[in-house]
Order: C-alpha cells, then sequence, then structure tokens
C-alpha cells in the first residue's frame, strides 16, 4: 500500500512558516520537509523529459509518458507515471522533474529519495550495446537551476543535451548520483515492483535565492532497445544542514 500523500505534508511545512515569518525578530525555517507522491489520482506536478538525442527524428524513439495503471503481471492495482523510449542514440536520457518552493533561500539541504518503479528486465540479460535492465542506470539529483534538455552541437549534429551535470549512462555528476539499475532478480521478462534509495548516501544541494529546488528522477541508458518503465512512487526527504 502506497504511502499517504505529500500534499498534507507539504502544506503544513508552507503553513507553519507562513505564520512563523511574522514575526519580524526571527523567521524559523523547516529543518526537514517530508514530502511523498503516489500518482493515484494525476502526476502531482512531475514532469516528464527526454534528452541525449538528435534534434530531429524523435519518432524513431517512440518517446511516450502518461498517466498509467501499473501493469497487471505485478498483482497491484495502483496508478503511476509510465514512461518510455527506445535508445536510438546509445545514451537515451529519460527523467522526471518537480519544483518545490517555500523553502528557506540560499539554504543547504541533504535529499534522501525512496522510489517504487515497475520493472520487468533481469539484472544480467543480453542486450544490444548492454543489458536491458543492468545497463540502464538510475539517477537522482535536485538542483536549484531548473533541469531542461537545451541544443548543443556535437560534431556536426544538434543534439538535446542536459544543462546539468548529471553525468553520462553509468558515471555521475555533479548534479544527480547513480542510485542503482532498473535490473530485477531471475531471468524472466515479467514486471515487478523494484525500490530504490539513496538513504546511505544524501545528495547535498542549496536552494535558490527565492528559495526553491528542483527534483530530478532519471535513467541513463547503455541499453539500445525499447525501455518501458512505471514510477509507482517517490518519497522525497529534505533535513536541512545544521551548523555546529
Amino acid at each position: 500500500m502506497k504511502k499517504p500523500s505529500w500534499i498534507y505534508l507539504y502544506l503544513l511545512v508552507s503553513v507553519t512558516g507562513m505564520f512563523a515569518c511574522q514575526s519580524e525578530d526571527e523567521t524559523p525555517t523547516p529543518d526537514i520537509v517530508e514530502l511523498s507522491f503516489d500518482f493515484e489520482e494525476n502526476e502531482e506536478g512531475w514532469v516528464a523529459g527526454f534528452a541525449d538525442l538528435p534534434e530531429e527524428g524523435h519518432e524513431s524513439y517512440e518517446l511516450e509518458v502518461s498517466h498509467s495503471p501499473l501493469p497487471e503481471e505485478t498483482g497491484v492495482e495502483e496508478n503511476s507515471i509510465r514512461i518510455q523510449g527506445h535508445n536510438r542514440s546509445d545514451d537515451l536520457f529519460m527523467f522526471l522533474k518537480r519544483q518545490l518552493t517555500g523553502l528557506p533561500p540560499s539554504t543547504t539541504y541533504q535529499v534522501y529519495f525512496d522510489i517504487e518503479m515497475a520493472s520487468q528486465y533481469p539484472q544480467s540479460s543480453p542486450g544490444i550495446g548492454g543489458s536491458p535492465g543492468g545497463s540502464v542506470f538510475l539517477k537522482v539529483g535536485a538542483t536549484a537551476e531548473e533541469p531542461v534538455p537545451v541544443l548543443q552541437d556535437d560534431e556536426g549534429a544538434r543534439y538535446l543535451r542536459m544543462n546539468i551535470d548529471k553525468g553520462n549512462q553509468i558515471e555521475e555528476g555533479s548534479d544527480m548520483i547513480n542510485i542503482g539499475t532498473v535490473g530485477i532478480e531471475g531471468e524472466e521478462y515479467q514486471y515487478e515492483l523494484i525500490q530504490r534509495s539513496n538513504s546511505n548516501r544524501p545528495f547535498s544541494v542549496t536552494t535558490g535565492s527565492d528559495g526553491s529546488l528542483w527534483l530530478i528522477i532519471g535513467t541513463d541508458s547503455g541499453f539500445e532497445g525499447l525501455t518501458v518503465l512505471y514510477y509507482n512512487s517517490i518519497q522525497v526527504r529534505l533535513e536541512k544542514n545544521r551548523i555546529l
């Protein structure tokens, strides 16, 4: 069963901060913010995107995003965000992002992600360019700047690349870290729910001058085939750095 909706927790933090700000002597800020997204009704503010692909010719990439039930074979009747893409460029990045507002400006937080998703790709399965399970890497991060694909020249061609440093496939960047793959155990291609987390390795981010930041989650693929994934829930915990 999914956890309660994020809305109550987020509004509690926002409203508490709103009343506290009425004091001219001190402006208390939340030390811990906990958010829970279950996607039962809709995408809850998460927006999908794609990068590391040419400017044109996207038809062959089979890019799709939808609010969708989980596959029946999971045995779970819940809704999710379904995302898919065919990695024709040997480097497809499929991501979800969401902005948070109302945080204290220019403040550093440690960010923890807990993700539940449905995957059908065995970790050790063979595939073109790499394993459909073991060569599709799940990354998480957060930035003050909105993560967006931007056009860049690449050896005479125009490619959409991220404006943040996400790294490349298994390699990490300054704005995203690798928390595993989408691989499942065994050898059978059948959708099941898997969990991925950075609970032992928090990600550090500093909010913008307006008190906002962007969360980003994505898969960086070395498998040159079709990948279809379902994000069932995303839990996020932000802990403000304490000054000793």
